[in-house]
Order: C-alpha cells, then sequence, then structure tokens
C-alpha cells in the first residue's frame, strides 16, 4: 500500500502521466530482468534510461510497447495496459538490423506508416507525404533511393528515427540511437529528439552518454535491474547513485552548467 500511495502522489504532482511503472517486475524464461520498477513519465518529458549492459533497459522498453507482459505489477500508457499501438514507435539497435535486406531509404521509411494503414489498406498520397516530411527532418531526402546497406552508420540511424516520425507516435522509445554514430549526428540526434519533446512527443532514450544526458535530457532513470533514481539529471546524478547503479566508481565532474561523467583513475571499467 506504501507503494501505490507513493505512486498515486507522484501521477498526481506530474499531472496524468503518458507512461506509468507501478511495481514492474518481468524477464524472460522464468528468470527476472527487472524487479519492482515504479516511475510516472509526464508527457514532452525527455527522458535518459541509463544502466549498464545487460542491466534491463530493452527488457523495460519492450514491456513499455506491449511485446513483454509484466509478471508483477502493470505498465499504463496513456492510463491503460501497455499493448502494441501506432501511437508508440520503437527503435531497436541497429546492430539487430539485417543491412543486406534489398531495401530503399524510402522502403524503410514508408515502414512507419504500416501501424497506420491498417490491414490491406496501400499506402496513399498523405502517406507519402509524411514520408518525404520525415526525410526532411532528419536531412536524407536526397538519399530516398539509396539502398539502406549502401549507407554509413550515421545515415542508417537517421533513416530509422525518419521511419519513427512517419508513424506520427505520440512516444518515442529509443535504444542506444548514438551507439556507433559520429560526433554530428549525435549532436543533430539529440537536438531532434529536444525539438520533438518540446513539441509535445514523449521520448525514451537509452544511452551510454552519461555526459550529454546529464545536460540535455529532463528526466534520468537509473536502472540495473532495479530502479537505483528517477527525477532531473541535477538530483540523480550523483556518485553515489550512480556507482550503484553501475556497481563501480564513477566521477562528476561540474563546470558551471555543465556535468562530466568519468570513470575513476582506480577503476579499470569503462561503464560508459
Amino acid at each position: 500500500m506504501q507503494v501505490e500511495a507513493k505512486l498515486e502522489a507522484q501521477l498526481i504532482g506530474a499531472g496524468l502521466p503518458v507512461i506509468a511503472v507501478d511495481r514492474l517486475t518481468t524477464g524472460y524464461h522464468r528468470e527476472p530482468v527487472l524487479e519492482e520498477i515504479s516511475f510516472a513519465v509526464p508527457r514532452g518529458a525527455l527522458v535518459g534510461v541509463i544502466g549498464p549492459n545487460g542491466g534491463g533497459k530493452s527488457t523495460l522498453f519492450r514491456a513499455i510497447v506491449g511485446l513483454l507482459k509484466p509478471w508483477q505489477g502493470r505498465v499504463l500508457v496513456g492510463g491503460r495496459p501497455a499493448r502494441p499501438n501506432p501511437d508508440i514507435t520503437y527503435v531497436p539497435q541497429t546492430d539487430m538490423v539485417d543491412w543486406a535486406f534489398p531495401v530503399t531509404v524510402w522502403d524503410v521509411v514508408m515502414m512507419g506508416r504500416y501501424p497506420r494503414l491498417g490491414f490491406l489498406r496501400r499506402p496513399g498520397t498523405r502517406d507519402r507525404e509524411l514520408v518525404e516530411w520525415a526525410l526532411e527532418q532528419v536531412r536524407m531526402q536526397d538519399y530516398r533511393h539509396k539502398p539502406i546497406g549502401a549507407l554509413s552508420g550515421g545515415q542508417r540511424q537517421r533513416v530509422f528515427l525518419a521511419r519513427a516520425l512517419a508513424q506520427e507516435p505520440s512516444i518515442l522509445l529509443f535504444d542506444e540511437p548514438v551507439s556507433g554514430v559520429d560526433a554530428p549526428t549525435q549532436h543533430f540526434i539529440f537536438e531532434l529528439l529536444e525539438r520533438l519533446c518540446a513539441e509535445g512527443r514523449t521520448a525514451l532514450v537509452a544511452s551510454h552518454d552519461l555526459s550529454c544526458v546529464a545536460q540535455r535530457f529532463s528526466q534520468v532513470l537509473l536502472l540495473n535491474r532495479r530502479m537505483f533514481g528517477f527525477g532531473p539529471p541535477e538530483r540523480v546524478f550523483t556518485e553515489e547513485l550512480l556507482n550503484r547503479t553501475f556497481d563501480t566508481h564513477l566521477l562528476l565532474l561540474r563546470y558551471g552548467d555543465r556535468v562530466i561523467v568519468v570513470e575513476s583513475p582506480e577503476d579499470g571499467t569503462n561503464a560508459c
């Protein structure tokens, strides 16, 4: 009852959240990956989901999308139990994609329209216009006829962002969207996400770039099977909470408004 009261107070304080996770426990093959996770995300938030590999970030996204059922607790999206629907788009890590598959950039972005088209409906004028608009948003309109496998890593990531935008979602989930891309592309992607959230969309982004999350994101979720913190970066990004999350020793360096997270010289691991 204490947990329920705490979550209820959080929901009231944030207004009706677009995502509410209440005591979620779930996993695979009877092995739990997430245990007793509770947080609420307000509309328009840009949330960084931070934690080590294997800590449950992708599992959380699958539960929010409705692809993985809770064992205990619940996940509410827009006040209703999570289920696949076109208002939510999930962009997985790009290393899960078969780049040899013979499709063009235009084909990939048009796939974002399929959840809106319904059974056996063919794309119409508006669908093609939305694909063109999405390509313009990520500055890939000149590559529309290129095979997806011929693009660089940063270009491919932009195409998958365009596919997500073409779906017209209100909630976007991104799993490591800047992994393996160059610095200009990272900057572009985060600027685009900031703009989308300022327009009223909500985004959850799994990222290993702790310093960038500290500087750009409105909320941070610290996750390693359990939740170690949730809230604004200035409150959640503490050495104590980060060290508990990553089970290693990290240092926070603050220069005015900038926060830089580095590994301790005493620790040879790389948590970022």
